[in-house]
């Protein structure tokens, strides 16, 4: 309408998404460095979940740490480069309680397979009846165990072969991840790493050894021959890898 500002605009649409139930703080933790307004715009209108995936959701917030679990914008890039790239064979490093897990594996082809690595069964097992529910559990093969661990055996079989890696687990070990998930992937394969603008900190002098460890691999992965990279500022921020 002319005449109007933005911030009309945008008052309007504040109104519009209070009245239709799409902007109310304090629904989903604020994991975005936008501002708080944008981010509910975002996720809660724009961008859509299935109802199995909203009622994991809703389950994973009351759960210890339920923070942790990837937001509705990021579940829904991870859902889409799976499909953009076609792919059948993916791994998950941390799992959480299978938010992730649900939407990559969901995108997946029927014969395709996930594997996901995790150390707890009490927090995977929250998202194991959701999985069945989707009808995509048997797309995934949940393995209990360190993932370092994990990784090095799957390099023995699958060295190359892997199409999607998706990384969201214990941040001091990122730089091992990395090195032995780029051995799984195939060429144009794609990695994701979550977490990599660590709310902000990353930029700080005096960043935690955690966030150092990510800031230096970040710069690792730039000047990597390897692969093409771009550093996302959805969520948390995604470290998004295609291998050359």
């Amino acid at each position: 309408m002319a005449g109007r500002t933005a911030e009309d605009h945008w008052a309007a649409s504040r109104r519009f998404l209070t009245r239709t139930g799409g902007y109310n703080p304090g629904t989903m933790p604020h994991k975005s460095l936008l501002p708080e307004t944008v981010s509910h715009y975002v996720n809660q209108l724009v961008l859509t979940e299935t109802d199995v995936q909203k009622r994991l959701r809703e389950r994973t917030r009351t759960v210890p740490h339920g923070g942790m679990q990837v937001s509705i914008d990021q579940g829904r890039l991870l859902s889409l480069l799976v499909k953009m790239i076609g792919a059948k064979r993916a791994v998950e490093v941390g799992t959480f309680t299978g938010y992730s897990a649900l939407c990559i594996a969901s995108s997946l082809p029927a014969d395709g397979k996930l594997t996901c690595c995790d150390v707890s069964d009490e927090w995977t097992s929250v998202g194991k009846p959701f999985w069945a529910e989707a009808g995509v559990a048997g797309r995934i093969d949940l393995r209990i165990a360190p993932a370092i661990d994990t990784l090095k055996t799957l390099i023995q079989s699958e060295a190359g072969k892997v199409d999607f890696v998706f990384i969201d687990a214990d941040k001091a070990a990122y730089p091992a991840y990395y090195d032995a998930c780029l051995q799984l992937l195939r060429p144009g394969g794609v990695m994701v790493l979550d977490n990599m603008l660590r709310g902000g900190r990353i930029a700080d002098a005096d960043a935690d050894p955690d966030t150092v460890i990510l800031r230096d691999l970040t710069l690792r992965i730039r000047d990597d021959a390897r692969v093409d990279m771009s550093l996302l500022t959805v969520g948390d921020g995604f470290v998004v890898v295609r291998k050359r």
